[in-house]
């Protein structure tokens, strides 16, 4: 049984594709900020593992990966989705950002990928694994005051491809850039609701929709299967083709 550990995957696109790889037939740890969240997500299903952890905590990290090891029994691991990471984008003008909040960000996305691979590298040789950072079409794109979000997740990128050259052959390593993603039924209880989308939003999608964690979790277990053998140092972009899309002012 393959085994893998995905990062902020208590909610959001982390619980998809938690989700789907279990359906897929793997064993998954988690590791997320939210107790709350982790805690509905661990029932009593051994093969998935749910831990509290920030991942941007370097003894935090070492504590959770203790407990994978632990869990893992001497096995070593398929597949790390460095996922976690503050979702709300915008921090306002950059004259009135605070050094504390722009380092809130790049740790909370960027800190926190470097402290996972870090400690994951050793079970992910042994597994001949693979990594998958995720990043966002924000990388290539921008809305205004969203330069920290934006700075981390295109760092993230390039940090894709330089792991892919330094831990090759042995571990593959890519990058997902996913676009409007829907994740409010992918909330905990308290946080959760129905989506609602207007025509003209779906509309700016040439694939005529907005996206869906089931969409991200698809690519993630192609990328994360043997089928994914010769690819590394890549970037994926799921967006529904918006970014192809030219728009002009009506």
């Amino acid at each position: 049984m393959k085994t893998a550990l995905i990062t902020g995957g208590a909610q959001g696109i982390g619980r998809g594709i938690v989700q789907r790889l279990r359906a897929d037939g793997w064993r998954v740890a988690l590791f997320d900020l939210d107790p709350e969240a982790v805690a509905e997500m661990a029932g009593d299903d051994p093969d998935l593992l749910a831990l509290t952890v920030d991942v941007a905590d370097e003894d935090a990290v070492e504590d959770g990966f203790a407990q994978l090891r632990d869990w893992l029994e001497a096995e070593g691991l398929d597949l790390l989705v460095s996922n976690a990471g503050i979702a709300n984008p915008e921090t306002g003008p950059i004259a009135a950002l605070s050094l504390s909040d722009w380092q809130r960000m790049l740790d909370s996305h960027l800190t926190g990928a470097f402290l996972m691979v870090r400690a994951a590298v050793p079970l992910l040789r042994q597994a001949k694994g693979s990594i998958i950072l995720m990043s966002s079409t924000r990388a290539l794109q921008s809305e205004p005051e969203t330069e920290a979000y934006a700075a981390s997740k295109g760092a993230l990128l390039a940090l894709s491809h330089a792991l892919a050259v330094s831990l090759g052959p042995d571990i593959r390593v890519n990058a997902v850039l996913p676009g409007w993603i829907e994740t409010a039924d992918y909330q905990k209880r308290a946080s959760r609701s129905t989506p609602q989308h207007s025509e003209a939003e779906k509309a700016q999608h040439p694939v005529g929709r907005i996206g869906t964690p089931g969409d991200i979790a698809g690519l993630v277990a192609y990328l994360a299967s043997d089928e994914a053998g010769f690819i590394t140092g890549q970037r994926f972009v799921v967006d529904g083709g918006m970014s192809a899309r030219m728009i002009y002012p009506a």
